[in-house]
């Protein structure tokens, strides 16, 4: 979330302040120490020529939150021929005149720092900032040791990278080091020895920053010598595991201590009958078992306190009330229930920063009676509300991802000093609130249910940053206009409300500020005119609108170098989309229009391409063999030709969908994916691709769909397939796959496969029933609730036969299981230990040459919900056990030889003359040959007109076709989501189809 980022620096900010030896007003002083002497010669020299190594970004230049400045160009005063000590960021000894200080943090410096840099001549340096610069994934160099006068040391930010030298011991003088790194950034890295090494020499240590620095091979008691002197310890995202020494939380001096995001670091803190002065504490993301009793009772000077999905002994909330000092509190992510103590929270009046998110916290606000005379925010239990004045100095609240229902309290929008508030992701209802105080600079009320007209307030509300009011049920018509006095806007979401938005006077407004535009879903019809000179943005999302148009050449000249993210998918656009501009796309979703020519290649950065739904033309261009980084690209349902690129085969390192369905591409299947990648779902279902399957597919270690279905593909069964162990999904339908189905080679053939489609093959022999016997995933299904397969930016979708329908899912529930072998040449009986598959939704033996009696046991599959047995050669009688299938709604049997009577009862009763025409020898309803004498009802049937209810869906489908006689199929509450809206494009191929969707629906 944008929000969070917010916050981060907001964080980075208030505890480098405050904890930090390094964060003073030093940076800005210069001459002023150095009246005594000029600049030695060789300094102004070497001070020059580090200068001139570099280029300045300006671009970089912007604003903090509190308004400074993030970026100065100090070295602009750097002049030849004027005294060095008078430089900026230049600090000078007042005596020598040696050059003792240099700050250049956050400088804009882009270039390398060589081991030859001028910089190493500068012997006499004691405080060295080159924070927040660009040095291209420089090694830090050992000739940092060599400052042997050197108390501070901050190469933070600064895009280093390799092992951390051990030379950095040399400087026994150290006071402060800093060597962090920006997250995702060039990795640095350190060993045991050379850590070792730097925590025994660097005795006067105060503060040691290595967040980010990869520690994965350091072993923990490395740091029991830390110098006992030591004030602030960062280790955050470090990648340590293992017990961390506790000896280290008992140092004298310790202030601050933050290991969070150590996901595999264990210990226990704190150990009982011992207080310590720390100030601030992290142990968030870590698996370090916290006391909360005893840290709640002894540590009486923590001030900040980050508790983030951490491991707790004996929680107790009510113990909060010992921390009274608490300024900033996270409890996020730890699964706790009930109701918010608020008397707890609200009385802590220095509380600034509370986040509880990520939690499930019910209940509703407390609400504040406004004729209270109390001196102090008091929580009143019987009266459930708040008694005296509410918690003037709250800065930031975070609750989001709870399950708080009930309307936002008024008292909310009063609080004097509130910048950031997140409600997202409960279950508020009813208006959004009026907010009196003009302090917020991020609001997140998106996912609930609030509904009514945006107040007025919030287009009052000058320096709001952030707001995002996103999947709710506002409504009304929004001139945008009205966000002109939001000239900070940076970030701002509106989209899948019910509004109406118009761009009408928005000639001459803009946001210089806007990095991200939010507006799917809002009704618009028009491209937005007034973006053509927003030249900062960053990610823009228009989808699901009526915009029915071609896509503009100022849209395509937008944020040529800042444009990251765009999705103009679910629109009416037309034409050919022409050359793309963008020099750092990273997604690009224009799926569900109507654009034609040629594909459109976008960056090389680009890792989210999708075409799908148009009506593009061509051949896929070479160019896109540029595309390195993909990691999804679907271009399905287009009209597309020629061969599939082989580079495309090389994207495997990176490529995790590759989706080119329902196109006309001929030729083979790319035999080029390498070992160790990453390819999840490869689907190019209906082409015209030939050839046998590449055996290289066994190097897709990851695959979970492969769908092949509809081509000219001529092989065998590929049984080598069946070690795959994260396989699901396996369609081979409507090509010319031939000969038997061997026999499994592994102990656990297809493991984790729960969709199999053979139809429409020449598939022969008996029917692998070794494989069906190890089907685990088949067998007990461990899933509930509706949960699809795919991942954050892509749903995967697979076009089955359900029902003698061929029905495409926009998404596949995990437990959606069947089995299709019609249309082959299988024979051979059908083997009982079919019925072991427990969790099998439909199975379909129809068209082969199957004999044999059909399997009484089928009876146990109480999850069957349609069986199709036609067309084969099978006898006996049908087995009563199979009226105990209550979730039976579709059963044929036709076009066999079975005798005797049909079961009668439940689901049997249901089933139309269709199911067993062609078996002659069948008697009882609904046929109307009448058996020689009356059949009675199995023992086990139950005179009972109620159906099983399961799996989370909408069974009034199942009970209308039932009480009706006709049960069209209980599988349609797969394409209904719990409210009863359609969720799914379905598209249904059959001759009956839409006399019976009609029926379903009325």
């Amino acid at each position: 979330m944008a929000w969070l980022s917010w916050f981060c620096l907001l964080f980075l900010l208030s505890t480098t302040c405050q904890f930090d030896s390094t964060c003073s007003s030093s940076s800005n002083s210069s001459s002023s120490l150095s009246s005594g002497h000029l600049c030695h010669p060789e300094d102004s020299s070497a001070l020059l020529q580090f200068k001139n190594s570099f280029s300045i970004d300006t671009s970089l230049e912007s604003e903090l939150l509190n308004g400074t400045t993030l970026y100065s160009n100090r070295t602009i005063s750097w002049q030849k021929g004027k005294d060095c000590c008078a430089w900026s960021g230049v600090t000078c000894d007042k005596m020598t005149g040696h050059v003792i200080g240099l700050n250049l943090g956050s400088g804009g410096l882009q270039g390398n720092i060589h081991s030859n840099s001028s910089l190493f001549s500068l012997g006499h340096l004691k405080r060295l900032d080159l924070f927040d610069n660009d040095f291209r994934g420089s090694p830090i160099s050992s000739k940092f040791g060599g400052f042997v006068s050197m108390t501070h040391l901050d190469l933070s930010l600064s895009n280093f990278s390799g092992p951390i030298p051990s030379e950095i011991s040399h400087l026994s003088t150290l006071v402060s080091l800093n060597l962090s790194q920006y997250p995702f950034s060039v990795v640095t890295h350190v060993d045991t020895l050379s850590l070792n090494r730097i925590v025994q020499n660097l005795t006067n240590l105060l503060e040691l920053n290595l967040a980010y620095v990869d520690m994965s091979s350091v072993v923990l008691d490395s740091f029991k010598n830390l110098s006992s002197s030591l004030k602030t310890l960062k280790l955050s995202h470090c990648h340590l595991r293992g017990k961390f020494p506790e000896s280290i939380f008992h140092r004298p001096n310790l202030r601050l201590v933050d290991l969070g995001y150590n996901y595999n670091l264990t210990g226990y803190f704190p150990k009982p009958n011992w207080s310590s002065p720390l100030e601030m504490l992290d142990l968030s993301d870590t698996r370090i078992l916290v006391d909360w009793h005893h840290l709640t009772r002894n540590f009486k000077s923590l001030r900040y306190l980050y508790l983030s999905n951490c491991s707790f002994v004996g929680l107790n909330l009510a113990f909060l009330g010992n921390l009274t000092q608490i300024v900033g509190l996270d409890l996020s992510y730890n699964n706790f229930g009930g109701q918010i103590p608020w008397s707890f929270f609200l009385n802590l009046e220095s509380l600034v920063y509370l986040n509880l998110g990520c939690n499930n916290y019910v209940g509703q606000f407390p609400e504040v009676d406004s004729n209270s005379t109390s001196n102090s925010s008091l929580y009143d239990f019987s009266k459930q509300q708040l008694v005296g004045p509410i918690p003037r100095h709250l800065t930031t609240l975070v609750l989001y991802g709870n399950q708080l229902n009930g309307i936002i309290p008024s008292w909310l929008g009063s609080l004097p000093s509130l910048e950031m508030l997140s409600l997202t992701s409960n279950q508020l209802s009813g208006n959004i609130i009026e907010f009196q105080s003009r302090s917020l600079l991020g609001l997140y009320l998106n996912h609930n249910k609030l509904d009514g007209l945006i107040p007025r307030s919030i287009f009052e509300l000058e320096n709001l940053r952030q707001l995002d009011l996103s999947s709710n049920n506002l409504s009304g018509t929004v001139e945008f206009e009205k966000f002109s006095k939001l000239q900070n806007l940076q970030f701002l979401n509106l989209s899948f409300n019910h509004l109406s938005l118009s761009f009408n006077h928005l000639s001459n407004n803009t946001w210089p500020q806007l990095w991200l535009l939010d507006l799917s879903s809002c009704n618009i019809s028009e491209f937005p005119y007034f973006l053509r000179s927003s030249q900062n943005l960053e990610s823009l999302y228009l989808s699901h609108n009526r915009i029915q148009a071609y896509i503009p050449k100022w849209l395509l000249d937008l944020g040529k170098d800042s444009l990251a993210f765009l999705d103009l998918s679910h629109n009416f656009l037309t034409g050919t989309v022409g050359q793309l501009r963008w020099k750092n796309l990273l997604y690009l979703h224009l799926r569900n229009n109507s654009l034609q020519g040629e594909l459109p290649i976008p960056s090389p950065s680009t890792f989210f391409f999708s075409m799908a739904n148009n009506q593009l033309t061509g051949e896929m261009p070479p160019t896109i063999c540029s595309l390195s980084t993909l990691e999804i690209l679907d271009l399905s349902n287009n009209n597309l030709s020629g061969k599939i690129h082989q580079c495309i085969g090389n994207f495997s390192q990176s490529l995790s969908v590759l989706d080119l369905r329902n196109n006309k591409f001929h030729g083979f299947i790319p035999r080029t994916f390498s070992k160790g990648n990453v390819l999840r779902n490869l689907d190019l279902n209906g082409n015209q691709l030939e050839g046998s399957l590449p055996p290289n597919l066994l190097t897709c270690r990851e695959l979970e769909v492969l769908d092949l279905g509809n081509n000219k593909i001529q092989d065998t069964f590929p049984n080598w397939l069946e070690s795959l162990p994260k396989l699901q999904v396996l369609i081979l339908r409507s090509n010319k796959f031939y000969g038997e189905i061997c026999i499994p080679k592994t102990k656990f053939p297809f493991q984790k496969l729960h969709i199999i489609d053979l139809s429409n093959n020449r598939f022969s022999g008996l029917l692998p029933t070794k494989h069906f016997e190890r089907l685990t995933a088949m067998i007990n299904s461990q899933e509930h609730g509706l949960k699809y397969m795919g991942e954050g930016y892509y749903q995967d979708t697979v076009a089955v036969t359900i029902k003698g329908f061929e029905i495409e899912m926009e998404k596949i529930l995990t437990f959606f299981t069947i089995i299709d072998f019609s249309n082959n040449t299988f024979r051979g009986e059908i083997s009982s230990v079919i019925s072991k598959l427990k969790s099998l939704k439909g199975l379909n033996f129809s068209h082969n040459e199957l004999t044999g009696k059909i399997p009484p046991s089928f009876g146990e599959m109480s999850n069957l919900e349609w069986l199709d047995l036609s067309s084969n050669k099978l006898v006996g009688d049908i087995p009563e056990q199979l009226a105990n299938l209550t979730s039976l709604s579709k059963f044929n049997v036709s076009k066999n030889q079975l005798v005797g009577p049909i079961p009668h009862g439940k689901q049997f009763d249901t089933f139309e003359n269709d199911s067993y025409s062609g078996n002659t020898r069948l008697c009882g309803l609904p046929l109307s040959k009448t058996c020689s004498a009356p059949q009675s009802p199995p023992s086990s049937f139950q005179q009972e007109d109620d159906l099983e209810y399961g799996n989370g869906f909408d069974w009034k489908v199942v009970l209308m076709g039932y009480a009706s006689g006709v049960v069209i199929g209980i599988s349609v509450g797969y394409l209904v989501l719990s409210n009863g809206t359609p969720d799914w494009l379905v598209k249904v191929v059959g001759r009956k189809q839409r006399r019976r969707i009609m029926k379903i629906t009325q």
